[in-house]
């Protein structure tokens, strides 16, 4: 390993010093045992190959390094100082080694990480706090985001990993997807709705309702699989809300405004005044999935991702 030594003597002068690990490891060895066959013995080498460092190191810098005699070496005042700059610069070696393995490794750097509110409220605090005790100096953050905002995130490298539903056709091929786990579509009407006392129904009984779907800018796919369930079950859907989010929307039909279709995770937030219908004809699956950008190679991402596919089961069933 080759590197720059900046050398001051007396404070004056500075010289500058092309010398590889191996050579300080010389002197600094010699300088220990004050023996050039002792730092032989220690380095595992022979002494004219110790005696070569020495020689090219008091080469370069112009001064002596050590005075010796046939019976002592003593370190001399310039080599006092280069002695501590030396063991400085082996320590800060051997540090940025540690470093690099440990960041190849996915120990240190950054992660940021974005989800769905609704999707992810049960299970994102425990799988991240589990990421962060394995890997306790990766410095993690969190964004709360629709589908929507993921995604311009992404394209702005923003963010590392999304929970999110299925991207669009359009960029499916720029990113990594796996399920996490597989949703369904419920109604949810208030506590005082007629449909209230029913535990599951057909979609076609809410033909005459006033719906509440989620906003299709911010989640395009849900949206129109959702109308388009509509229209098989023989009616076309009276929208009479597209709430930003699914608090909003909960919200809403408390109120008695409306009756949502909404994903089942969503009874997860605060959803006081709400009943939640299973639909015995709406058999369409609703997928929370991980994304990540193919070309994201960061170790943090990897490890990340392994440690949510390996709690997949946990969270399904902390979603049932």
């Amino acid at each position: 390993m080759k590197m720059l030594l900046f050398y001051g003597i007396y404070s004056e002068n500075v010289f500058e010093v092309i010398v590889d690990i191996k050579t300080l490891k010389s002197f600094i060895s010699v300088a220990s045992h004050q023996s050039f066959s002792g730092a032989a013995r220690e380095l595992n080498t022979v002494q004219p190959a110790i005696s070569r460092h020495i020689a090219m190191l008091e080469q370069e810098l112009g001064v002596l390094l050590f005075t010796r005699n046939s019976r002592e070496v003593m370190i001399t005042t310039a080599g006092e100082q280069l002695l501590s700059d030396a063991k400085q610069i082996l320590a800060l070696t051997s540090k940025a080694k540690s470093q690099v393995k440990r960041a190849h490794d996915g120990q240190v750097g950054e992660l940021n990480i974005a989800y769905l509110s609704s999707a992810c409220l049960t299970f994102m605090a425990d799988l991240v706090r589990s990421y962060s005790q394995q890997y306790p100096d990766v410095h993690i953050t969190l964004f709360e985001m629709t589908a929507t905002e993921q995604i311009e995130a992404f394209n702005a490298n923003l963010i590392d990993v999304g929970f999110s539903r299925p991207l669009p056709s359009g960029i499916m091929d720029e990113f990594n997807s796996s399920d996490i786990y597989i949703d369904k579509l419920v109604a949810v009407v208030g506590q005082h709705h007629p449909l209230a006392e029913y535990s599951q129904i057909e979609l076609g009984q809410l033909q005459q309702q006033k719906l509440i779907i989620f906003n299709r800018d911010e989640a395009v796919g849900l949206f129109d699989d959702t109308i388009l369930l509509c229209k098989q079950a023989g009616f076309s859907a009276n929208i009479i809300s597209q709430p930003t989010h699914m608090q909003t929307l909960l919200t809403e039909v408390a109120a008695g405004l409306g009756v949502a279709i909404a994903p089942h995770c969503i009874r997860k937030l605060y959803s006081q005044g709400c009943r939640f219908l299973q639909l015995t004809d709406a058999h369409k699956a609703i997928p929370t999935q991980l994304h990540v950008k193919r070309t994201n190679h960061r170790a943090t991402v990897d490890s990340f991702v392994a440690l949510a596919l390996h709690n997949k089961a946990k969270i399904a069933k902390s979603m049932a």
